[in-house]
């Protein structure tokens, strides 16, 4: 089986599996943002991807969400653990938490957001952003490698790269937002139109504006995720990848029934 994972901020490589090599795949959408790291662990084969480059050279309204998501697509990878950095907007939230999003709000503009072009028109449903069967997966893992988590919060996605005000968060939890960040949106909505399977995983690097009582900067959102490490990486071994495989859910068929174009 091939699973997709894709790294934020701080987690730029997966060095607990067996290391195979790069492999660059081209898409129509570009180049994505950097070639994949293969790994191999327990008879699977895991795609890694740094959703900002390398050297990180990639803001998040500048990443190429369509090429990414098209190269796993090319890849056959049909799952991904998308990991992220976030802002604690829910004040029981804590820097270093692992947060398991249940559903989120795109706040983000000017991104290419749809593979959808001129006659090739689809509106899915996205009222679940998250599968439900990775996310199942993702939680018991979690629950096994004894890592606390958090599975009921909502992710509100900005367009960066800049910090949001302080009024901006008060906004958003009255929306009811949880924790906020810069790449959910359009990388899930993509895979849905991929149909991929995807879920995200996200650390709370700090807490949002106003709700810190400090200045927020890069280098503790870098620093937490960098103790978060570990936690991460036991999530990716301790998934259950049967029951990633044997998965019933509908991501696979997102596009069913979702045409409105009559082009053929």
């Amino acid at each position: 089986m091939k699973i997709g994972i894709i790294g934020g901020s701080g987690l730029y490589s997966v060095e607990a599996f067996n290391y195979i090599g790069e492999e660059k795949i081209e898409t129509d959408y570009g180049e994505s943002s950097a070639a994949f790291k293969i790994y191999e662990y327990s008879d699977n084969r895991y795609y890694f991807l740094a959703r900002h480059g390398i050297n990180h050279e990639f803001p998040p309204h500048l990443v190429n969400y369509r090429a990414n998501i098209a190269a796993f697509k090319r890849a056959g990878v049909d799952a991904i653990l998308s990991f992220a950095a976030v802002g604690g907007i829910n004040e029981d939230l804590n820097p270093g938490d692992i947060v398991i999003s249940d559903n989120a709000i795109d706040f983000t503009s000017g991104r290419n957001h749809t593979f959808a072009t001129m006659g090739n028109i689809h509106h899915i449903d996205i009222t679940e952003p998250f599968c439900p069967e990775l996310r199942k997966a993702v939680k018991e893992s979690c629950a096994s490698s004894g890592l606390n988590f958090s599975d009921k919060d909502v992710y509100i996605c900005t367009n960066g790269p800049r910090m949001e005000t302080a009024a901006e968060i008060k906004a958003f939890k009255k929306l009811g937002a949880d924790i906020v960040g810069m790449t959910l949106f359009p990388e899930c909505s993509l895979a849905r139109e991929a149909e991929i399977c995807y879920v995200n995983i996200s650390v709370v690097a700090n807490y949002a504006a106003s709700i810190s009582r400090n200045k927020l900067t890069a280098d503790e959102v870098v620093e937490t995720v960098k103790r978060s490490e570990d936690k991460l990486k036991r999530i990716i071994l301790n998934i259950d990848t049967n029951a990633v495989e044997n998965r019933k859910c509908d991501c696979r068929n997102a596009l069913e029934n979702t045409r409105i174009s009559k082009n053929k």
